[in-house]
C-alpha cells in the first residue's frame, strides 16, 4: 500500500545497493526533473525503532539525494514535502535482496527507444529549451537525440537493431542531409573496419565549413538568401557546416571577379584572375613572372644619401683619434650605425610597375585565411615579357626636373644617383615560353592553338586520356595485346630497351596525376565497364595455389579478356615523369588499330577549353572557321568562349556544315598519336594471325593434331617463350640464330625494324 512520508523522516539505508557518487548517479539532471515532475515512483522504505517515527529508504536512494539536493537549493520544504513510499519490513538480507531485485531487473531503454521517444512527444514542437530544462539536460542533447530519430530509415533502423553502435550513428547524424547520409551509408556501411570519426570526415568532405575563408567571404546571411542551408554536428565541436558548398563558391566568385574588375580598372592592367585561395602557384604555372624595374631615387633622396655618406666619413675621421674618451668613442659609433642603416634603406630601392607595361601585364586576386580579398603583387605575363630601364643621355648642368647643377664636384654623387625621367624598352618574344627566368623552345606536340605552351598538368591529364584510349581500342584485339606483351617482357629480359612503354609486369601505371583528378572520359568509362564484367570467380580463394588451379581452369575466352584488360591497363601515358614525349610503340599500336581518336574523346570546358588561354581559343576558332567564327567570339569573356567551343567541338552548335565537320575532326596535337616509320610498312600481312594469338583467338581447333599436341597449355607456351638461362638448353640468350625464328605478328612488320627517332 502506497503511503506518502514527510522528507525529514526519511534517511537512507545501509541496505541499499547503489553505493555509486551523486557525479555518477547524475543526481543533477534527476532533481531537474523531480523539480519539474515531482516523484513519480514511489521508494521502498523500512520502519526504524530509534527515532520513532524515521524510515530508511532502501530501494530509490537516486529519488531521495536529488530531493535533498532540492532541499539544499531552497526549492521545496522537507517539513512539507510528501514523498509517496511503499513500508516493507524484513531483516537486512531480506531488504539487500529486494532492492537488488528492483535495479537489476531495471532495463534501461535503448538509444533508439529513447530518440524516437524525445521525438513522439516533442512532435513539432518549439520548446526544446523547457523540455530541457525538465530533463535536466542542455537543450543541444535534446536536438542530438531529435537528429537521431531522424536519421535515414536504413541507418536508423540498424540503431533500432542494435547493428550499428551509437557513436557510429551519432557520425551519420552529424547531418540532417539524408542524401548525404545515404550516399555514405551505400558505400560504407557494410565496412565494419571504418570508425566513427573516419565516417564523419568521410561526410564532411561533401560540405564546407563556417570558418572556410570562401564561407567567411560570402557571409551566412548571404548564403542562406541564395537557398543554402545551414548544417550542424550536435555531436562534436566541428562547429556549423554548409550543405551547399556550390552556392557558396558561386557567390564568392561573383564578388571576386567584380573587385577584380575595379582593381584592373583602377590600376589598368590586362587582367586579374581572382583565385578562392592563398597560393598562387598553381594558376601562374603556365605564365611568364614579370622582373619589374626598381624605383629610382628622387632628388632629395639623392642628396640626403650624399649627406649621409659624408659624415660618415667624418665620423670615420674622428673615431681614428687614439685620445678620444670612451663615452664620446661610443656616442660617434652609434650615429656611426644609425646613419648605415638610414643609407641602406635608401639604396634598398622598391620595385615599381611602369605605366606603359600595365596593360600587358596582370595579377592575381587572392582570398586570405580570413576571408578577406587580397591583391598579389607580383606581375605575370601570357607570353614572355622582358623589361630594360632605357637611361637617359646626361645632359649638362641639368639634373631632374630640368634644374641647373651649381654644385662643386663634391657633389657629383648627388647627381649620378639621380634617374631623369626614365623610360623603358619592352621586349615581347613569342617564340619562346619561359617561367622564371627559364627559356625553353615550345614543343609543337605540347603547344595550344596559337603557339603557346600547355600547362604541365593539362599535358599530364591528356597523355593519361590517349593513353586510355589505346588502351580502350587494345581491349578488342587480345592477339595484339599478347604479342606487345610478349615484346615487352623479352625485349626488357635481354635489357634491349629502356622503355617499352607498358608496365607489362602488372604493376599499374605510375601516372603524373592522381585518377580522382582526371575529368570524365568514355575510354575511361569504358574500361570500367569491362573490368566489371569480367569473371573474378577465381579470386574468391585465399590460398594463392588455389586461386591459380581456379585460374588455369578457366576459358580461353575468359583468359583472354583478363589478358587484354591487364595489357590495356598497363599503359604508361607518357616516356617519362618530367617528359611530354609519347611512346613510338603507342603510335605504331594505334596506327594498327586504326584508332579515331575523335569518337573516343572530345574537347570540353572541363578536360581542355577551361584550361587554356583566351587567346589560344580564339586562334583555334579562327583555324576552324576563319576570321567570321573567331570575330563572333572575339568580346565575349573567357567561360562564354569556353561554352561556345564546347557546343561547337561537340557538334551540338549550328553552324555551316563544313565548319562542323572541321569541329569534329580537330584534336589538340597532344590528344594525337604519332605515327613512327619503319622500313616496311604494314601490308595485307596484318590480315594474317600469328601463332601466339592463335592460341588466344583460334583455341583448339588451330592445333595441328599431328604434332603430338592434342592439348596445348601454359608449359607449351613457356616452350614457345623459352625457360631462360636455367633451362638446361645449349643455346644462352644471345645464341639464338635469327635466322631460325619465324613469327608473325598483327603489325605484318617484316624482319628488318628501323629505330624510331
Amino acid at each position: 500500500m502506497i503511503q506518502s512520508v514527510k522528507l525529514s523522516k526519511l534517511r537512507l539505508s545501509a541496505s541499499n545497493v547503489r553505493t555509486a557518487p551523486d557525479e555518477t548517479l547524475q543526481i543533477e539532471p534527476f532533481a531537474a526533473d523531480l523539480e519539474a515532475r515531482g516523484v513519480l515512483q514511489n521508494l521502498l522504505v523500512t520502519p526504524v525503532s530509534r527515532p520513532r517515527g524515521m524510515f530508511e529508504v532502501f530501494d530509490g536512494g537516486r529519488r531521495w539525494r536529488a530531493l535533498n539536493l532540492l532541499v539544499e537549493r531552497g526549492v521545496i520544504d522537507p517539513e512539507k514535502y510528501e514523498v509517496p513510499v511503499r513500508i516493507m519490513k524484513g531483516d537486512d538480507a531480506e531488504l539487500t535482496e529486494t532492492s537488488l531485485a528492483v535495479s537489476f531487473q531495471h532495463m534501461k531503454l535503448s538509444p533508439a527507444e529513447e530518440c524516437r521517444a524525445f521525438q513522439h512527444f516533442l512532435n513539432g514542437s518549439t520548446d526544446i529549451d523547457g523540455v530541457a530544462k525538465r530533463f535536466g539536460v542542455t537543450r543541444r542533447f535534446i536536438e542530438g537525440r531529435l537528429r537521431l530519430a531522424d536519421l535515414a530509415e536504413p541507418i536508423f533502423a540498424k540503431l533500432a537493431s542494435g547493428d550499428l553502435t551509437l557513436d557510429m550513428a551519432k557520425a551519420y547524424a552529424s547531418t540532417s542531409s539524408h542524401e548525404a547520409q545515404l550516399r555514405v551509408w551505400s558505400t560504407y556501411g557494410s565496412m565494419s573496419h571504418y570508425n566513427a570519426d573516419t565516417i564523419r570526415r568521410i561526410i564532411a568532405t561533401d560540405m564546407m565549413r563556417a570558418n572556410d575563408p570562401i564561407a567567411l567571404l560570402v557571409g551566412v546571411e548571404a548564403y542562406e538568401a541564395a537557398g543554402g542551408v545551414v548544417d550542424r554536428d550536435l555531436f562534436s565541436n566541428d562547429g556549423e557546416r554548409w550543405l551547399q558548398p556550390d552556392v557558396a563558391r558561386s557567390l564568392a566568385a561573383t564578388l571576386m571577379e567584380a573587385e577584380a574588375a575595379r582593381i584592373g580598372e583602377e590600376r589598368g592592367l590586362a587582367w586579374i584572375r581572382p583565385i578562392a585561395g592563398h597560393s598562387t602557384w598553381d594558376a601562374a604555372r603556365s605564365l611568364h613572372r614579370i622582373s619589374l624595374p626598381e624605383q629610382p631615387m628622387t632628388l632629395e633622396e639623392a642628396e640626403r644619401a650624399e649627406q649621409i655618406e659624408q659624415r660618415m666619413a667624418e665620423l670615420h675621421d674622428e673615431m681614428q683619434n687614439e685620445e678620444l674618451a670612451d663615452e664620446a668613442f661610443t656616442a660617434l659609433e652609434t650615429e656611426n650605425d644609425r646613419l648605415a642603416e638610414e643609407l641602406e634603406a635608401l639604396d634598398r630601392r622598391p620595385s615599381f610597375l611602369p605605366p606603359e607595361l600595365a596593360p600587358r601585364v596582370g595579377a592575381f586576386l587572392t582570398l586570405s585565411q580570413s576571408g578577406t580579398m587580397v591583391l598579389d603583387e607580383t606581375y605575370y605575363s601570357e607570353t614572355p615579357i622582358r623589361v630594360t630601364v632605357v637611361e637617359p643621355e646626361p645632359v649638362d648642368g641639368d639634373v631632374e626636373g630640368g634644374q641647373a647643377n651649381d654644385e662643386s664636384d663634391d657633389g657629383d654623387a648627388a647627381s649620378d644617383r639621380v634617374v631623369q625621367a626614365p623610360t623603358f624598352r619592352i621586349e615581347e618574344d613569342a617564340t619562346t615560353a619561359t617561367t622564371g627566368n627559364n627559356d625553353k623552345v615550345v614543343d609543337p606536340d605540347n603547344a595550344a592553338p596559337g603557339g603557346k605552351a600547355l600547362s604541365q598538368v593539362l599535358s599530364d591529364q591528356l597523355a593519361m586520356q590517349r593513353r586510355d584510349v589505346l588502351g580502350a581500342a587494345l581491349i578488342a584485339s587480345p592477339g595484339l595485346a599478347l604479342d606487345y606483351m610478349l615484346f615487352a617482357m623479352v625485349d626488357g629480359r635481354r635489357g634491349a630497351s629502356s622503355n617499352d612503354g607498358t608496365t607489362i609486369r602488372a604493376d599499374r601505371p605510375q601516372d603524373p596525376i592522381l585518377s580522382s583528378n582526371m575529368p570524365a572520359s568514355r575510354a575511361r568509362d569504358y574500361l570500367c565497364e569491362v573490368h566489371d564484367g569480367l569473371d573474378a570467380s577465381w579470386t574468391e580463394s585465399n590460398d594463392q595455389v588455389v586461386r591459380f588451379e581456379a585460374f588455369r581452369a578457366l576459358g580461353d575466352e575468359v583468359k583472354s579478356a583478363w589478358l587484354a584488360y591487364i595489357v590495356a591497363t598497363s599503359l604508361e601515358a607518357k616516356i617519362a615523369y618530367g617528359s611530354n614525349r609519347q611512346n613510338p610503340l603507342h603510335g605504331r599500336l594505334a596506327n594498327i588499330l586504326d584508332i579515331d581518336v575523335a569518337s573516343w574523346w572530345r574537347p570540353t570546358s572541363e578536360n581542355f577549353f577551361d584550361r587554356v588561354s583566351k587567346g589560344s581559343l580564339i586562334s583555334l576558332l579562327h583555324e576552324v572557321g576563319g576570321p567570321a567564327l573567331s570575330s563572333r567570339h572575339a568580346t565575349e569573356k573567357k567561360p562564354e568562349v569556353s561554352a561556345s567551343c564546347q557546343k561547337l567541338f561537340g557538334g551540338d552548335a549550328i553552324v555551316e556544315p563544313e565548319i562542323k565537320e572541321a569541329a569534329l575532326k580537330w584534336l589538340p596535337t597532344a590528344m594525337c598519336f604519332t605515327n613512327p616509320v619503319t622500313n616496311a610498312e604494314a601490308g595485307d600481312a596484318d590480315e594474317q594471325q600469328g601463332n601466339l594469338a592463335d592460341l588466344i583467338e583460334g583455341g583448339d581447333d588451330q592445333i595441328d593434331p599431328d604434332a603430338g599436341n592434342s592439348e596445348i597449355g601454359g608449359d607449351d607456351l613457356a616452350a614457345l617463350i623459352g625457360d631462360g638461362p636455367e633451362d638446361g638448353s645449349e643455346h644462352q640468350e644471345g645464341d639464338v640464330d635469327a635466322g631460325q625464328l619465324e613469327h608473325h605478328n598483327d603489325d605484318a612488320v617484316t624482319d628488318e625494324i628501323v629505330a624510331v627517332e
